[in-house]
């Protein structure tokens, strides 16, 4: 059998696509601005939105869970193209606020239930030896698509700043008849309570569990760093003076980056096995933020691409343990778990670095965030390492 014909291994490549492939990300300040928001009420947004994420996404994955991840998925596509539909015909921060809590409650019920989708599309198949091959290759896809758009959504621009909102609205629409045409795995779990309360009793397992908790928490800091490091590509690209026109040039080079080394991932981690990779990806990011901090200059653009494909390797690596040791009939649930902790440790460690750049610099905040990470993340990967 070839799975990457199986009809859920290449719907959820599109719905990857429909999610990554974001148009509007390299003038959506400028279209704020156009509108007449200030930049005090454009983070407003970016809050409102964090939280709708956060408010969603332990309840989602437990839906994903109970309900059934193909009917997640679609809704989650629905409320995706609703949202841009909105942008597209809304003035004024009131109704781009409505649009961001649609975006984040669709973004919550995607996240978790595509990975669960994925992992037991494969188990039943008995083959879920080949997760970490077919996550790198659909994450490896998701930034091969967020590279082209950032040149795409530039170009679009030039004709109007909404024009990036049109097309970003039928580019998001792809999801909705992927979701459809997804068939949901017949796997053999346990019946479990479907209540709200169930998900407490979920968490709880969770952490009770050593070497899941030790995965999910990797994974999560592992995650923060990620996005994190994200946000200071452009105050780095500002510090050594790149052009402007170069930013959109950097910023899809870096993506393909991610794209390359997640498709070789498995890979890795087959050579090297688990205690390796774990400290090749802990020990590899701590770097990048180091070495960043140390190196602000155009030679330091090489460590950027370093930290990026380190960041390619990590995610589908990290996923894969976390989806070992859980079982099918939560996998959801748990994984929403880790985009949750991500997302609240994003929310307070995101402005005290921020604040770090602005009354210090650049290269504090890259150092103090390094360190932490390097830390914090050694610390609790001590059960995966020993194993």
């Amino acid at each position: 059998m070839n799975l990457f014909r199986h009809p859920n291994i290449v719907n959820l490549y599109l719905i990857k696509f429909s999610k990554w492939f974001n148009l509007v990300m390299p003038v959506v300040v400028i279209f704020y601005q156009e509108n007449g928001l200030s930049m005090q009420e454009i983070f407003w947004l970016k809050s409102i939105y964090s939280v709708a994420i956060v408010a969603m996404e332990i309840p989602s994955g437990y839906l994903a869970d109970v309900w059934g991840r193909k009917k997640t998925l679609i809704l989650g596509a629905l409320l995706g193209s609703a949202g841009f539909a909105m942008y597209s015909f809304s003035f004024g921060f009131w109704a781009f606020a409505i649009a961001e809590i649609v975006l984040g409650i669709g973004h919550s019920f995607v996240s978790g239930a595509d990975t669960a989708m994925l992992y037991d599309t494969l188990k039943v198949s008995k083959r879920e030896g080949e997760y970490m091959k077919q996550e790198g290759w659909i994450t490896s896809s998701g930034n091969f698509a967020e590279a082209i758009a950032g040149v795409s959504g530039g170009l679009l621009a030039t004709l109007s700043l909404r024009m990036p909102f049109y097309f970003q609205f039928a580019v998001a629409s792809v999801a909705i008849p992927a979701a459809f045409l997804l068939t949901e795995p017949q796997t053999q779990v346990k019946a479990i309570a479907k209540n709200f309360s169930s998900i407490l009793k979920t968490i709880r397992q969770t952490f009770q569990h050593r070497e899941l908790r030790s995965a999910l928490l990797v994974s999560s800091f592992t995650g923060t760093a990620s996005l994190t490091f994200a946000w200071f590509v452009q105050p780095y690209f500002k510090a050594i003076n790149l052009p402007l026109p170069l930013f959109g040039t950097m910023w899809t080079l870096l993506n393909l980056s991610v794209g390359l080394s997640s498709m070789i991932s498995y890979k890795v981690e087959s050579k090297l096995g688990q205690r390796k990779s774990l400290l090749l990806i802990i020990i590899g990011l701590s770097l990048g933020y180091l070495l960043s901090a140390w190196q602000v200059s155009l030679a330091g653009l090489s460590i950027l691409f370093f930290f990026y494909l380190i960041r390619g390797i990590a995610h589908p690596i990290l996923k894969n343990y976390i989806n070992g040791y859980t079982q099918s009939e939560v996998r959801a649930t748990i994984l929403s778990i880790r985009n949750f902790v991500i997302r609240i440790n994003f929310a307070v460690i995101g402005p005290a670095l921020g604040y770090l750049t602005d009354q210090f610099n650049l290269s504090t905040a890259l150092f103090c965030a390094g360190i932490s990470y390097l830390i914090v993340t050694l610390i609790v990967a001590l059960p995966l390492l020993k194993k």
